[in-house]
């Protein structure tokens, strides 16, 4: 299917980022807030979750990555420092600099081709060009029930990261140095 590209989420390319989330199959049920701090009566709507990304976008918080072919939107990567999001499981007490990489979405018929591995490359990348000293993901095993969004723990292995722990039953907790 080609090549991707890679844009950061920011106020010139959001037009793109909505577009793909209401696409049909997209993810305008969540808007990627599910892990992200957001008033409580309006966490169950999905027009106050669109708001309040777009409200990020606006403020200039970084929020992830898209993914395009030939122009068009294909996929997203939620990649951010780890303070924008709520408690995902990592460690407390740690060094600064930690960034947190919380979901993929690829269009259908774009998955299942490796490009979930290099939207993983694209945000590594991110995160390190933001400064990141540190990428921590919350994976899964592949026959977890749910979570599925948030990525497998062998696409992180195979990419360097590292288990530091776990949240909760399910969910993995990797990591990667983005220094030296």
């Amino acid at each position: 299917m080609g090549e991707l590209a890679f844009r950061a989420v920011d106020r010139g390319t959001w037009p793109d980022f909505a577009a793909l989330f209401e696409s049909r199959g997209g993810p305008a049920y969540c808007w990627c807030m599910a892990w992200r701090p957001m008033d409580a009566t309006a966490r169950g709507t999905a027009p106050a979750r669109r708001a309040a990304m777009e409200a990020l976008v606006d403020a200039n918080v970084p929020v992830g990555i898209l993914a395009y072919h030939e122009g068009a939107p294909v996929g997203w990567c939620s990649v951010a420092p780890r303070e924008s999001y709520r408690p995902l499981g990592g460690p407390d007490g740690e060094e600064e600099g930690i960034w947190s990489l919380a979901c993929f979405f690829l269009r259908r018929e774009w998955r299942g081709r490796g490009h979930a591995a290099a939207l993983l490359d694209a945000a590594i990348d991110f995160a390190r060009s933001e400064g990141a000293r540190f990428l921590e993901a919350y994976p899964f095993d592949p026959d977890s029930p749910s979570y599925r969004f948030m990525g497998f723990v062998d696409l992180f292995r195979r990419a360097g990261f590292s288990v530091v722990g776990r949240a909760g039953t399910r969910r993995h907790v990797m990591r990667l140095s983005l220094t030296g």
